[in-house]
């Protein structure tokens, strides 16, 4: 698979509340379902270990990752009710993660900017 250049992703790790594993499966099937047309995600899935919950998601720029969350907003505030976000990665190129510095800030992520790879 081909990336563009202006990769975003967003790096959730979540972890929930005692006794809720189930109801956060319920939840994370909402956030696919919920996910699945949005034309700039590029890939998007959860992974599990205990009750600790990663999403690997993935978008073309800023204006992906903006639009994402804005679709998820419900769904990502039903999870926040049976579980803890526990850190919010944010990787990209500078000029990318620039534009989401000021809408997102509020967020307290950690910003990991892209220095070199291997070209997609």
């Amino acid at each position: 698979m081909s990336l563009p250049t202006n990769l975003v992703t967003i790096h959730p790790y979540f972890k929930a509340h005692p006794g809720k594993e189930e109801q956060v499966q319920g939840v994370l099937d909402k956030f696919v379902a919920t996910t699945t047309g949005e034309p700039k995600c590029l890939f998007y899935e959860f992974t599990v270990q205990g009750d600790e919950v990663f999403c690997r998601e993935g978008y073309e720029g800023a204006a992906g990752v903006l639009h994402h969350l804005e679709n998820v907003g419900a769904v990502l505030g039903e999870m926040l009710t049976i579980s803890d976000l526990t850190r919010l990665e944010f990787h990209g190129p500078a000029e990318e993660i620039d534009q989401l510095r000021g809408p997102l800030g509020h967020l307290n992520p950690a910003w990991f900017v892209l220095r070199c790879g291997v070209p997609r």
